[in-house]
């Protein structure tokens, strides 16, 4: 090790492709007293072996740096000389924080969690952010509902999504999608997830930005934008520096507020904590919320929304043998048992909903035993070509008279479902009192007076 290495601080990076790259980017890239010898990665398959390009990386890194399974932790720290660790993922319990933090301190190195003010970048225009406690609490729906109050006020709007880089990391370093055929034209490139997050936007109307260098990102997104909306990611902070922060919370997994990390981070740090779904709270639930946001962010202003589910075709689902194709994420590492598409089952009296676990096959059968929880739903996991066409294959294989597609996109556009299918909606919708609406409203309102 030459002089100028022996001085610098050998610095792994913790992550899930997403929140460690614009960490890199923003803290350590240009630091001459860091080098960070690599990335970890979790939670996502099949996003580890790869490396972080040099275009990217930067002229220190001339080699790109090298991402691996968090599987390996300890021997990377031991082989590369790591003297402390940087978690950058989220929606992790307080608990596994911690084990992940005992094992990097029994493997020798500090552990660390970088605070908002380091990663935050400032726009010149203002930002609304729309973060959650949890993976699944509405965050997407809530975007959409909030860009279509600032469009009726003639604003211009973009959304820039928080990443999920889990291609081609050079062609993703700044993403732009204005119309479906944007998104099209990424073929293979795009995941099933992405699409989720992206198209429903774009149906509407709203420019998303996404992808790898955020610096970047925002320099074009505030080209052709009045307001910013952030769109969250899992639970995690925002990307930016907010002019007005949402955080959601969700009544059907009351305490989790307090008990994930970084959403905790986002329950205390929020200007408005908004209660979704509700309408399906069970008793006792949004008091706990209420009580909590008073204790620990009592300058928060805490509304209640719901989130309403629609069938497109009703008649598909009412006395019918259904399969219920539900977002991913929520069910995978959001923990939830269920989502739209059971709400759905439920509220259009389903005479059953089949049990798809006897018909998964390759990563799909994975998911099943990696996440007991699940029982009668198929998440609609998509990360790679072959797991889009596994997911495919499981649900042909099972028996029933209709597919809820409970996705926030239509999967009849990426796959082939012989069954007849109906598309499930959830839309935003708020609860009597003060509202999320009247919120925007003053933002508006003061928006224009300067």
């Amino acid at each position: 090790m030459n002089e100028v290495q022996s001085t610098e601080r050998r610095v792994l990076i913790l992550g899930a492709a997403g929140r460690d790259f614009h960490d890199f980017n923003t803290c350590f890239r240009d630091d001459p007293r860091v080098r960070v010898v690599g990335f970890t990665a979790a939670q996502i398959p099949h996003i580890e072996h790869r490396r972080y390009p040099p275009s990217l990386s930067g002229p220190r890194y001339p080699d790109g740096i090298a991402i691996d399974s968090e599987d390996d932790l300890e021997t990377i720290i031991d082989e590369r000389g790591v003297q402390q660790c940087v978690l950058s993922y989220s929606d992790l319990k307080h608990e596994d924080v911690m084990t992940i933090a005992s094992r990097v301190v029994a493997a020798g190195a500090d552990f660390l969690l970088l605070g908002p003010d380091r990663t935050m970048l400032r726009s010149s225009r203002p930002v609304i952010a729309v973060c959650a406690v949890r993976t699944g609490c509405g965050k997407s729906q809530t975007c959409r509902y909030v860009a279509e109050i600032l469009r009726r006020a003639d604003l211009r709007v973009a959304v820039i999504r928080h990443p999920m880089p889990y291609g081609d990391l050079d062609r993703m370093r700044v993403q732009r999608f204005a119309t479906m055929e944007d998104l099209d034209a990424e073929g293979d490139n795009i995941t099933i997830e992405e699409r989720e997050e992206y198209e429903p936007h774009v149906a509407e109307g709203t420019v998303v930005y996404a992808g790898v260098d955020y610096g970047e990102i925002l320099a074009q997104a505030e080209r052709e934008a009045d307001v910013i909306v952030w769109d969250g990611g899992n639970n995690d902070l925002p990307f930016y520096e907010p002019s007005l922060w949402i955080t959601l919370a969700d009544p059907l997994r009351a305490g989790h507020e307090l008990g994930y990390h970084p959403g905790e981070a986002n329950f205390r740090s929020a200007d408005v904590i908004l209660i979704n779904k509700a309408d399906h709270a069970p008793e006792g639930a949004l008091e706990s919320i209420s009580a909590n946001a008073a204790a620990v962010n009592p300058h928060a202003r805490v509304f209640t929304a719901r989130s309403r589910v629609t069938a497109e075709h009703p008649e598909l689902i009412e006395g019918k043998r259904v399969l219920l194709i539900e977002d991913g994420p929520t069910l995978t590492h959001g923990g939830m048992p269920y989502g739209a598409g059971k709400v759905a089952a439920d509220q259009y009296n389903a005479a059953e909903i089949v049990d798809p676990r006897p018909h998964a096959v390759g990563s799909l059968k994975e998911v099943y035993t990696r996440f007991p929880h699940l029982k009668r739903e198929v998440p609609a996991m998509g990360y790679y070509p072959e797991q889009i066409e596994e997911l495919e294959r499981t649900i042909a294989a099972v028996d029933c008279d209709t597919v809820v597609i409970a996705t926030p996109i239509d999967l009849r556009h990426l796959i082939e479902i012989r069954q007849a299918a109906t598309r499930v909606r959830y839309d935003l919708e708020d609860l009597a009192g003060p509202t999320l609406a009247d919120e925007i409203e003053a933002f508006i309102a003061a928006l224009k007076k300067r």
